[in-house]
């Protein structure tokens, strides 16, 4: 175990989507994290081989009944050495468990205790199912992402799992475990993807106060409603991004688009941005995706050409910078951010639920007798 949060202990009560992102991106930072997934009565051998999830990478799984009386006594151990536990399940249901928040202090008063979930702790929504598009629907970030005259698109689950949830998460863990550093008292950290959603548009309500942001989808600067910041297809059915925004940059895709500035209309008259969205695409269809990055190569023209989630590993630039690793055979995107004096890293491929629940619980301290008879007694696998 190697990086900057080298020395801080987690326990992950197993989840999906954005809790499990938060514990990934500690784990590969160094922290020790425990996941503790759901018992399902059967012994996991310890060869079972990496489990396909890949959030769940850099931290071994243990698998405990959590409706069983010692599975809880069990996690309430573990939180009581721990700087940080996580949970995603509905308000309640750690409570319900045996495991909430006041049950946890009794033991760690210091113990940070984050909650993840789509509509937060309370609020009329609190109880309700969800998911991604929903919070992010209920934020006001669904409804700006898309072109004009069309319906909102759903940018995958990046808004309100990852960015708004898992993300927003981690940095609430950390504020709260450095404060708890100082006060010797934990707190909870409610992460509502609703909130965090909104939190990532806070530059578009700047946008809108100011009058710069119409409330048409579409026709703004950063929605495809510009020439300037937009996708464009290429004679090869593929697609070459451009984002020139400033004047010095847009003077340079011009240039390379063989575009004289003398004959065109002025960079932001947005009432012509429409017919100069069309002639930039009757340009773009000329060439194919290669040729045109090959074309703004060396430039500060800004643009970049579209590549699938299987062939961005083998850009030049990403591999010079190692952005996506191989681990057991997979490759997958590496670690960020980075430290220059503590690097983050992958530490082992994602297990199979309950893998590791005797070397896991014994690096914890739990002795092999007890952990013997927890099995026995079928609080864990």
């Amino acid at each position: 175990m190697s990086g900057p949060l080298e020395g801080l202990k987690v326990v992950e009560l197993a989840g999906i989507g954005p809790g499990p992102y938060t514990c990934m991106l500690l784990a590969d930072a160094g922290a020790d994290v425990l996941r503790v997934d759901r018992a399902s009565g059967r012994p996991v051998s310890p060869s079972s081989g990496a489990h396909w999830d890949l959030l769940n990478r850099s931290r071994p799984s243990v698998a405990v009944d959590l409706k069983h009386p010692e599975g809880q006594g069990l996690v309430l151990e573990l939180a009581a050495q721990a700087d940080a536990l996580v949970e995603g399940w509905r308000p309640g249901v750690a409570e319900r468990l045996g495991v909430g928040p006041d049950d946890c202090w009794e033991r760690n008063p210091r113990l940070v205790y984050g909650r993840m979930t789509g509509w937060g702790q309370d609020g009329p929504l609190a109880q309700a199912a969800g998911h991604d598009i929903d919070y992010i629907a209920l934020s006001g970030a669904l409804w700006s992402i898309g072109r004009a005259g069309e319906r909102p698109v759903p940018p995958l689950n990046l808004v309100g799992d990852f960015g708004g949830g898992g993300l927003l998460l981690a940095f609430g863990l950390l504020a709260a475990v450095f404060e708890a550093q100082r006060s010797g008292r934990g707190q909870v950290v409610d992460a509502s993807m609703v909130d965090g959603a909104a939190s990532l548009m806070t530059m578009t309500f700047a946008f809108h106060q100011l009058g710069w942001w119409r409330e048409e989808r579409g026709t703004n600067l950063l929605d495809t409603g510009s020439p300037m910041y937009e996708v464009y297809e290429t004679s090869d059915g593929r697609w070459f991004a451009v984002g020139a925004l400033e004047a010095q940059f847009y003077a340079e895709l011009l240039a390379v688009l063989g575009l004289d500035p003398a004959d065109l209309p002025a960079q932001q008259d947005r009432e012509q941005w429409p017919a100069m969205k069309e002639r930039f695409a009757a340009i773009f269809k000329t060439r194919t995706r290669d040729e045109w990055t090959e074309a703004f190569s060396g430039t500060d023209a800004c643009g970049a050409p579209v590549l699938a989630p299987w062939e961005a590993h083998r850009h030049p630039h990403n591999e010079a910078r190692g952005t996506f690793v191989e681990v057991a055979g997979v490759t997958q995107p590496g670690p960020a951010p980075r430290f220059s004096r503590t690097p983050s890293s992958i530490s082992r491929p994602p297990p199979v639920a309950g893998q590791d629940t005797d070397d896991a619980l014994a690096a914890w301290g739990v002795e092999a007798d007890r952990v013997k008879a927890l099995r026995e007694a079928g609080a864990v696998d």
